[in-house]
């Protein structure tokens, strides 16, 4: 309404001398490809007369942030080739918190990573598509060699990994979790749950390509519905092992817990981990005035914690300092990929990301859905044997003995032998339909279920190799899925002559959740750098330029002052590729203008950009807002010294916001006088 607009503009005084570079993302901001700022007394009338709305803000931009190295963290991509990340990386290290979690109160934080904590428990937990696992470790316990729990409601036997899985009754209650559902047999009146996980991947969290073989989900349920319900149970359970394993009463109410995510989850699909993992109750106050204690919880990715689990195993593929590795994380749902080099020396091992990590969904889960679709063609007209518990069954059978065992070529002449479920209609031989067996020839096994997946994983290794311009001494393959041996001969055949040590542990299958339990262990960040996997910006008006009226001659308006100012330009927070030092912040200035006291909520919208180039304006790619931000300025002493004088013309309040990017989360954070004062909240959009 530009009526109101202006009539709102016209009652604003002009900003301090100390705003006077100040800009907001509503109005204007100094170009940010360094063209020179206009002059003082046009940037005040700019301020007066292109004002935002009540609760917007100024944002001063700053020089660039440094990085870690001394080299810009705000860079373009060819800025930041593993090459010169790897002269950086011989620079002096940028000092940074233990902790890099943002505080939950007012004030200075304090880091809960305090020397205090030598003894303290960490405990980790894998929650997978298909298996997930518990793994804990303390200094204190067995020389803080990592334990797993192996041994599990629903079997005698010892189990590193259980499967994620549900069965409700028709009251949504639990029926059964882990073994004990995924052995069951149809049970009238409940419903079995498994791969929920795969609906906090991003594309489907908002909405986009969702896969049509994912899973029906139970009636009154939603996804994050059952992952609470599975971590809950998987976690009261946990609690009782670890006592019993221990011999002594464990102190898990104040444990560090560490829950690991794909690495192609957004920061919106790892806050609502987070958010899971806290209703589930995996960490919880302590005692009196223990504030922090949602700290205690770390998100990490797959690949990071796989890698530093890889990276003590020098036996097994020979790396050494200043040697790159990759690591292929295929799991259940989910292929991540990602390339670190170790630094330092290994028995104070610190190793850093390389490039942008990458990941799909292509696990071995997807052989099974492949195989389900093979077995639907074949026996098209043989309806008797496709209903559900029939299909169930032949997965079953394929999943537990041929997924992990075939070998490809050699197999092409080989029948595998499916047992049917059903007694009736059980001969046609023109169909492998013989004698109450499905008989399918291994070459049709390989070209129908096998290949496209495999093929799918390598393309991602190779897309992955092609983001660093240094060699890869090791490809090391962890997950469920590496323990196939025709994806480890596809890869070895396919990339033996170019890459030194291809290799799988022998623990393959817990290499995650073995390496978060080491990473809590260590009170430190391992993994040192990483390497934003996308671009964080916000959208901005800024005065017009040359190449704006050449460009976009559409955008350009002049604000009440007559100045011509561009809309759609996008400011860069961090750029795809920048090298970000674990718990540094990458911070902007901004001054807010209130009519009140009442008068102290500042919101902002953060977007998120894949695209490896710069753009400049919002219609050149593709940007998706990720959250709002908020935050409340009513503590700061400025904001409440301010607010108590009377003043009729409104007053403004200066502020740093800070942006911090861990291995998987994006956390905000209110700066007062330099110093860490409160959480900035981000509303997480669709």
């Amino acid at each position: 309404m530009p009526g109101a607009e202006k009539s709102f503009y016209s009652s604003v005084p002009s900003p301090p001398p100390s705003t006077f570079q100040s800009t907001h993302p509503g109005g204007f901001t100094p170009s940010w490809g360094g063209s020179p700022s206009p002059p003082l007394d046009q940037r005040m009338s700019y301020a007066q007369n292109n004002m935002p709305p009540p609760g917007a803000l100024f944002n001063a931009t700053p020089p660039l942030p440094q990085s870690s190295y001394g080299s810009p963290a705000l860079q373009y991509p060819s800025a930041v080739h593993p090459s010169n990340a790897f002269q950086a990386l011989r620079s002096p290290p940028l000092s940074t918190s233990p902790n890099p979690t943002v505080i939950t109160h007012s004030g200075p934080r304090n880091d809960f990573n305090a020397p205090s904590d030598e003894g303290k428990l960490s405990v980790s937990i894998d929650f997978g598509t298909t298996f997930s696992g518990v793994a804990y470790a303390s200094s204190r316990i067995a020389s803080g060699t990592v334990q797993q729990i192996l041994n599990w409601p629903g079997s005698f036997e010892t189990f590193r990994k259980i499967p994620t899985c549900l069965i409700y009754d028709e009251r949504g209650e639990i029926v059964a979790w882990g073994l004990e559902a995924k052995n069951a047999g149809p049970m009238p009146g409940t419903v079995k749950c498994e791969w929920f996980k795969l609906f906090l991947e991003p594309r489907v969290l908002r909405g986009e390509d969702a896969d049509a073989r994912l899973p029906q989900l139970p009636p009154g349920k939603t996804a994050m519905n059952l992952i609470v319900d599975f971590l809950s149970c998987m976690w009261e359970y946990a609690k009782e092992q670890i006592t019993k394993e221990i011999g002594a009463v464990a102190d898990l109410n104040s444990a560090d817990v560490l829950v690991t995510c794909p690495a192609a989850w957004d920061a919106k699909g790892c806050d609502m981990m987070r958010n899971a993992a806290i209703e589930a109750g995996l960490v919880q106050s302590a005692r009196a005035g223990d504030l922090n204690w949602r700290d205690r919880l770390r998100i990490i990715t797959e690949p990071e914690a796989a890698a530093v689990h890889c990276a003590r195993l020098t036996d097994l593929h020979k790396l050494h300092p200043n040697q790159n590795f990759m690591i292929c994380d295929a799991g259940g749902g989910t292929v991540d990929l990602a390339v670190y080099k170790i630094i330092g020396n290994m028995s104070n091992l610190e190793i850093a990301e390389m490039c942008a990590r990458s990941g799909a969904n292509c696990g071995s889960l997807f052989l099974d859905l492949r195989f389900r679709e093979l077995m639907k063609t074949l026996l098209e007209q043989h309806p008797v044997h496709l209903d559900p518990a029939s299909l169930a069954y032949f997965m079953h059978s394929f999943s537990e003995t041929d997924k992990l065992a075939f070998r490809g070529e050699i197999d092409d002449d080989t029948f595998f032998h499916f047992t049917c479920f059903n007694v009736e209609d059980p001969h046609d031989p023109s169909v492998g339909l013989v004698n109450g067996e499905v008989n399918i020839p291994g070459n049709l096994i390989r070209r129908e279920v096998f290949d496209p997946v495999v093929n799918q994983v390598l393309d991602l290794i190779h897309e992955q190799s092609k983001k660093t311009d240094q060699s890869i001494d090791a490809l090391l393959l962890v997950g469920g899925f590496a323990g196939s041996e025709y994806l480890f001969k596809r890869v070895q055949e396919t990339l033996g002559s170019t890459i030194r040590v291809i290799a799988r542990p022998s623990d393959a299958d817990t290499a995650t959740v073995r390496g978060a339990a080491q990473y809590g262990l260590a009170r430190k960040a391992i993994v040192s750098t990483v390497i934003a996997p996308r671009s964080y910006i916000m959208k901005v008006k800024l005065p017009a330029e040359p190449e704006d009226w050449a460009k976009r001659p559409a955008y350009i308006r002049e604000n009440n002052a007559g100045i011509p100012i561009c809309d759609n330009r996008l400011q860069y927070l961090v750029m795809k590729g920048a090298i970000i030092r674990k718990g540094q912040q990458v911070k902007t200035k901004f001054c807010k203008f209130s009519q009140n006291a009442q008068d102290c909520v500042f919101v902002a919208v953060l977007y998120t950009a894949d695209s490896d180039k710069m753009m400049r304006y919002s219609d050149e790619g593709e940007t998706i807002e990720l959250c709002k931000w908020t935050v409340d300025l009513s503590s700061l002493p400025s904001f409440q010294r301010n607010s108590s004088m009377p003043q009729p013309n409104g007053f403004f309040t200066e502020f740093e916001i800070g942006l911090e990017l861990d291995s998987a989360e994006v956390r905000g954070v209110l700066f007062y006088e330099g110093q860490e004062w409160s959480r900035v909240v981000f509303d997480f959009l669709n």
